[in-house]
């Protein structure tokens, strides 16, 4: 009987000291926000006048700088590009298979074969009209 009482309460001690830990917790977590909050608020409050009075350079440096890096992110970007595809010309055009190879071939084998279909039927109606 004593140990089905004390198998009984320990899931209940169990469940206080969670809910204990997971409210310490929580609260200190509140309390973070609270001081991040209020330190924001005062840190904007100090450098507003700042922003006033240098805000008619610093926005268009800020503006320059994004343009920049955004520039210089794009250039490396297509710098890439180029580069992987100049890699995987040079494997096709040296006989290795680079990845997309069946597709391409693929591709091919349908265009010749349309443009085939096209050449035939553009000369069945030239000798019909020659004919009639």
């Amino acid at each position: 009987m004593a140990e089905q009482q004390q198998k009984e309460r320990q899931p209940t001690s169990h469940a206080v000291v969670r809910g204990a830990m997971a409210a310490t917790i929580g609260g200190s977590l509140l309390l973070l926000s609270g001081l991040t909050l209020t330190g924001t608020v005062i840190g904007l409050t100090a450098v507003t006048p700042l922003l006033v009075i240098f805000g008619p350079v610093l926005v268009p440096a800020a503006i320059a700088v994004f343009l920049l890096v955004a520039g210089f992110v794009t250039s490396g970007g297509l710098g890439v590009a180029a580069l992987s595809v100049l890699s995987w010309m040079y494997k096709y055009l040296t006989g290795r298979r680079p990845p997309g190879f069946e597709q391409l071939e693929q591709a091919r084998a349908r265009l010749a074969s349309k443009a085939r279909d096209i050449k035939e039927s553009a000369q069945h109606r030239i000798e019909q009209a020659q004919s009639s």
